[in-house]
């Protein structure tokens, strides 16, 4: 078509050459040579001047000619892909229809509403609801999601504490069966990567049990525009319209990875087997009706909720997130689906009772004492947790018990290794350590040490060392381990605390074991609690007599406690 086109306007253009350009008469051209001359420049210019025109029209028609067929193709890929849209629209789920037609309000003529009218700020900037620090392998399809937020404190952090003991109460299968999630609601990106890198759980990372993830700079709108109520001064407005926001962006991030989402707080400790209690909890109630399972009275902590309904919790958060704190919230939300404002105050009571359901005893208690707003102190308990043993005793085979450590009061080692009380000394310094040397060798297949308690989940043992030593020498000489370090006095260094852990096998080429040390390599910041000591299978390589005092006294040597404070 293009093609034709110039052909036509040249075709034009030569007629029009060959009429202007009539040769004068042989006079005329001899008697005015200079005139000639001067005629036909100017017909040449003038020429010039029309093909240069007409050049400018071709162009223009011809990208008017592209541009027409460009709509012609346009709207054949359109027509194609609304057939395509036709067939597949009725399979979408209705949240991706929604995000869909939330994507395309411009083009209705109703709008749906959505995080951006609540947050219009978050309009200005593309990664405003991207994480910024975002550590983890993204494992979805779990039963339970746990959400810990957490932020920078002034005086203590209970954060890595926390985690030790939500991870350290869970079994290998449930460890594949949930992802806890760590929200460092902070946008100084350097301090959320620091907090990330201490964490130091490198395997629980790797294994996708444990994700650290913070917000865009972008997220929070300008707080200073708050408005002070219910008698609060703007600093805690400012902190509880956060918390809120905070609260939003760990749900929107976590109602995808599972069925059950469980909120939580960084200054907490867990009960044993907390995460089958709350699972079968969930799955053994009657109706499907519920929308809070409690599994601890106090505040925002151990709350569950149905990950589909999280949606809608979020939404109504943001619609109020200035006006009042989450509890407040919450309960609002109850009241506007069940209650019925022509009963009285305890017909809408019983009704909410069917939506919030408390489990007991609680699963989770409040540790932390200086709160994440500035300045204040807040010592609660959950009284429905009860009280936890701070030691249990057992019959441990006959063995010399000794320490470096400077003892508390009357909290001795020999109590402790008795069974009648836990073991309670002074911070340990480079050097200290802890032996249990057995009166007949003992074969150890296995070691687990725990440090910290309940009560006090900081005080655990820092860079500190397992070590045995082997009844026979000749089994373990030098040549024969060199992948451990062995010590002056000829103990082998087996294993070392991680997180206020250690746990290993040993290896079955040393023999029985006359001894088994636990070392100090450097200063400890505070005391320390060895709350637990356990072998969970051993041989003895002795007299019969020995064999006989043995299985009188199976090794079993826990809660030994070495508390410093």
């Amino acid at each position: 078509m293009l093609k034709c086109l110039s052909i036509a306007n040249w075709n034009v253009w030569s007629v029009y050459f060959i009429i202007s350009f009539r040769i004068p008469s042989t006079q005329a051209f001899f008697g005015l040579e200079g005139d000639v001359v001067d005629i036909y420049q100017r017909e040449f210019l003038a020429l010039r001047e029309r093909l240069h025109s007409a050049e400018q029209e071709n162009l223009k028609r011809s990208k008017e000619l592209n541009l027409v067929l460009d709509e012609i193709k346009r709207a054949i890929a359109e027509k194609q892909a609304l057939r395509d849209i036709n067939r597949t629209w009725a399979s979408l789920s209705d949240e991706t229809k929604l995000k869909l037609w939330n994507v395309t309000t411009s083009k209705n003529v109703l709008q749906l509403p959505s995080i951006f009218h609540h947050l219009p700020h978050l309009l200005a900037k593309e990664s405003s609801l991207q994480p910024a620090v975002h550590v983890g392998q993204g494992r979805t399809g779990v039963s339970i999601v746990m959400g810990v937020p957490s932020v920078k404190r002034e005086v203590h952090s209970y954060l890595t504490d926390t985690l030790s003991s939500l991870m350290t109460e869970l079994s290998a299968a449930e460890k594949e069966d949930c992802v806890i999630v760590v929200f460092i609601a902070e946008t100084d990106q350097q301090y959320a990567n620091s907090v990330a890198d201490n964490l130091k759980f490198p395997v629980e990372i790797q294994s996708g049990l444990l994700e650290v993830i913070s917000p865009s700079v972008h997220f929070y709108p300008d707080f200073s525009r708050l408005k002070e109520s219910f008698g609060d001064p703007k600093e805690r407005v400012r902190w509880r319209t956060k918390q809120n926001l905070d609260y939003c962006f760990l749900m929107m991030y976590a109602q995808s990875k599972g069925t059950y989402y469980v909120q939580l707080e960084d200054d907490i400790v867990a009960r044993p087997n907390y995460f089958t209690t709350m699972k079968n909890f969930a799955l053994q109630q009657p109706s499907e009706e519920w929308m809070i399972l409690e599994f601890s009275q106090l505040g925002f902590i151990g709350k569950m909720f149905k990950s589909v309904d999280l949606s809608l919790i979020v939404e109504f958060m943001l619609m109020f997130y200035k006006d009042k704190p989450i509890d407040w919230l919450l309960d609002h939300i109850m009241w506007v689906k069940v209650c019925n404002p022509e009963k009285d105050a305890k017909h809408c009571d019983r009704q909410k009772a069917n939506l919030r359901i408390r489990f007991k005893p609680s699963l989770f208690q409040h540790v932390g004492t200086h709160s994440s707003l500035a300045g204040k102190i807040q010592k609660l308990k959950d009284k429905d947790f009860g009280k936890q043993t701070l030691h249990k005793g057992h019959a441990n085979p006959l063995a010399e018990v000794t320490t470096s450590l400077k003892t508390y009061q009357h909290f001795t080692l020999e109590k402790a290794y008795l069974g009648e009380d836990f073991f309670w000394a002074f911070t340990p310094v480079a050097g200290d350590f802890i032996r249990i040397r057995f009166f007949t060798p003992v074969r150890i297949e296995r070691y687990f040490f725990r440090s910290g308690n309940i009560e006090h989940p900081g005080d655990k043992l820092f860079n500190t060392t397992v070590e045995v030593l082997p009844f026979d020498v000749s089994l373990t000489g030098r040549e024969k381990t060199p992948k451990y370090h062995r010590t002056e006095d000829g103990f082998i260094r087996i294993g070392v605390f991680h997180n206020g852990l250690a746990e290993g096998e040993v290896d079955p080429t040393f023999g029985p074991l006359e001894a088994l040390r636990l070392s100090v390599i450097t200063d400890c910041p505070v005391w320390v609690i060895l709350s637990e000591v356990s072998r969970p299978s051993h041989h003895l390589f002795t007299t019969e007599p020995g064999k006989r005092c043995l299985i009188k006294n199976p090794f079993y040597f826990r809660q030994l406690k070495v508390i410093v404070h």
